[in-house]
């Protein structure tokens, strides 16, 4: 498994940035790996909800379907995308804060079959990729 986490300070409020960070069409903002990403369905966010991003990883554009699995406005999100060989689930939490609020991005890469063995390799890989989304996070939190 591969694991990425970050907590980002933001001077949006708790509600504000847990809207924005649910949308996951707006990964396409803040994780330069995302080159496209829109949700499928229209309506208030809720679990089912489903997204489509392409992410480039490992020098592949690589097309993702995530599903909301968990939903609590304005605290938590989860969102998982199952392909064959790996599954995806981030995990989003934001509590309040003085200034605004912290989101807790949990992101993790779940191998199966063969590619367990390059575990090593996609932990390095998907640090950096985590590394440049926080960036990302950070300048669009804090607007």
């Amino acid at each position: 498994m591969a694991r990425y986490e970050t907590t980002i300070e933001s001077r949006l409020s708790q509600a504000d940035a847990f809207d924005y960070m649910a949308d996951f069409a707006n990964a396409r903002e803040w994780d330069p790996s995302v080159s496209r990403a829109c949700r499928t369905d229209d309506g208030p966010l809720v679990v089912g909800s489903e997204f489509d991003l392409v992410a480039g990883f490992a020098g592949r554009d690589v097309p993702l379907r995530y599903t909301v699995i968990e939903y609590d406005r304005p605290r938590r999100v989860v969102l998982e995308a199952r392909r064959p060989g790996f599954v995806s689930r981030d995990t989003i939490t934001v509590a309040e804060a003085a200034a605004g609020s912290n989101v807790h991005y949990d992101a993790r890469l779940e191998l199966s079959g063969w590619r367990r063995l390059l575990g090593p390799f996609f932990q390095r890989t998907f640090a950096g990729i985590g590394d440049r989304a926080a960036e990302g996070m950070r300048a669009a939190l804090n607007r």
